[in-house]
């Protein structure tokens, strides 16, 4: 059970409603127990995810609880705290941070409240819209633009960390001609979609997407695959678009374009998955993110263009969604 929007309840887990009765419970929870089991050739953390989802509504009193505070683990207050807009941690030291500009996660954090709040219905309080069961209730679609928020919220934290010789852009607006791909949930307002992250320092110009899409992704022939995946959804391809948009619009080269995941979400910690349009382009786990970005991709830069004079370019294109 994790601590993302879009993680699965236990009755998902077990693959039952959330109005089966105990009986169903126990029989779900038993094939389920058979079907992830490692030595049948399930997959371990399936099979543990289905033993946690069997504590916590295993019995009577578990289930009560479950059904009434949301996922104990984390808590419901540490959920919400999570998901909320004030959540960002404060830092303990007074280390000088990369310069930023933007507000990532904003637009996503605003198209899910509208959606939550057409959902539940127009004229209907909303008291807490961060609730963790009112929010386990809701469609697939509504949960993930709270993932992507919070996604871009936690890569904007780390991107912090880089220090006074990286720059970053959120939530840049691009003008990419749609793709004709069945999904496009970085198309604010039909304008052409946007840019999660642009990151600007010693080791070139970087193009980031930050996704969470509540389960593990793989790679298949330099583009993202996944059961949880919507049909037609090309993320590389988008990201490619939108970064060869701004090139133009800035008259500057992306030396790497970058598809961020929680960790864990991906095989390897940083995954080389080919070029796209000419630019290296990796599956990075978060907590692997910082030191690519230090490191740098070997014979990749910026072209030995002036960094003064990109940072220039970039900062005139730039406008925000």
């Amino acid at each position: 059970m994790s601590d993302s929007p879009l993680a699965a309840s236990a009755y998902e887990t077990l693959g039952v409603s959330a109005t089966a009765s105990h009986a169903e419970l126990r029989r779900a929870y038993r094939a389920r127990l058979r079907q992830t089991h490692p030595d049948a050739g399930g997959v371990a953390a399936e099979f543990h995810a289905v033993q946690r989802a069997w504590e916590l509504v295993g019995t009577s009193e578990a289930r009560a609880a479950y059904d009434r505070d949301g996922m104990p683990s984390p808590s419901r207050a540490e959920s919400r705290a999570n998901w909320a807009p004030d959540s960002a941690p404060r830092r303990a030291d007074s280390r000088p941070t990369a310069r930023s500009h933007g507000h990532p996660g904003g637009w996503y954090r605003e198209q899910y409240l509208h959606e939550l709040r057409e959902w539940v219905g127009r004229g209907v309080e909303v008291a807490d819209p961060y609730d963790p069961v009112l929010l386990r209730g809701a469609p697939r679609n509504v949960r993930h633009l709270l993932a992507a928020a919070v996604a871009e919220e936690d890569t904007a934290r780390e991107l912090a960390t880089l220090g006074i010789g990286f720059t970053v852009w959120h939530d840049v607006r691009t003008d990419a001609r749609p793709s004709g791909s069945a999904v496009d949930r970085h198309d604010p307002q039909g304008g052409g979609g946007k840019l999660d992250h642009i990151v600007l320092g010693p080791t070139g110009l970087w193009a980031l997407l930050s996704e969470d899409w509540g389960e593990g992704v793989k790679t298949k022939r330099g583009e993202i695959i996944g059961a949880a995946l919507a049909p037609g959804e090309r993320p590389v391809h988008e990201l490619g678009l939108r970064a060869r948009a701004f090139s133009r619009l800035a008259r500057v080269s992306f030396s790497a374009l970058v598809v961020v995941v929680p960790d864990g979400a991906s095989a390897e910690g940083v995954e080389v998955m080919g070029r796209t349009r000419g630019a290296p382009t990796l599956l990075v786990q978060r907590p692997r993110l910082i030191d690519l970005l230090r490191q740098g991709v070997p014979g990749v830069g910026i072209g030995g263009t002036d960094l003064f004079e990109v940072r220039t370019r970039v900062q005139a294109a730039a406008r925000f969604v």
